[in-house]
């Protein structure tokens, strides 16, 4: 895949609202590790995975954008950086989904699962991380349909998130000179 060449490369990170603990604490980590590695961090802006990614991409001195669904900056999580309201509702996945260069799910409902859709439409690379429930444990990794336009990767750890953006990206961190 081709690398950004004038902008840090761009996460969107998406998953449940309402998820268990061990979720959060993992989307915490994946904003850790986005932020030490450069990585610009894109959610939905509000609570449960988003929150916890933002939160942890935040405090490791990462920028994160949220595109919150109603027409009210206030609406996104205290951990966004730059908030863009959009008055779309769910329609807004489609914004979430196409801004960036790759899609990390943890978990999800049905929200999730359209912003995993979009991604494959548009040919966004999509990373599931294993073992963080719904939609993300559902899919099995293969084309979601004829279409072939992406490629969708399991991963169980940090290390193989890094390692497989790696692959795609190469090095992930920027050159800081």
């Amino acid at each position: 895949m081709k690398r950004p060449e004038n902008r840090p490369l761009q996460a969107a990170v998406i998953g449940d609202a309402n998820p268990p603990v061990e979720v959060l604490q993992a989307a915490e980590q994946l904003g850790r590790k986005l932020a030490r590695l450069g990585i610009t961090v894109i959610t939905g802006g509000l609570g449960g995975v988003m929150e916890a990614v933002s939160r942890g991409a935040r405090e490791s001195g990462g920028l994160v954008v949220g595109i919150v669904p109603s027409s009210r900056l206030e609406d996104a999580n205290p951990w966004c950086t730059v908030v863009l309201p959009t008055g779309l509702g769910h329609a807004r996945n489609v914004l979430t989904a196409l801004a960036g260069d790759f899609v990390i799910a943890l978990g999800g409902g049905a929200g999730t699962l359209s912003e995993i859709c979009f991604a494959w439409i548009h040919g966004r690379p999509i990373l599931l991380w294993e073992g963080s429930g719904g939609w993300t444990d559902r899919l099995e990794g293969a084309p979601l349909d004829s279409r072939a336009s992406s490629t969708i990767h399991r991963c169980r750890s940090l290390e193989e998130i890094e390692r497989v953006i790696g692959e795609w990206f190469g090095d992930a961190r920027r050159d800081s000179s």
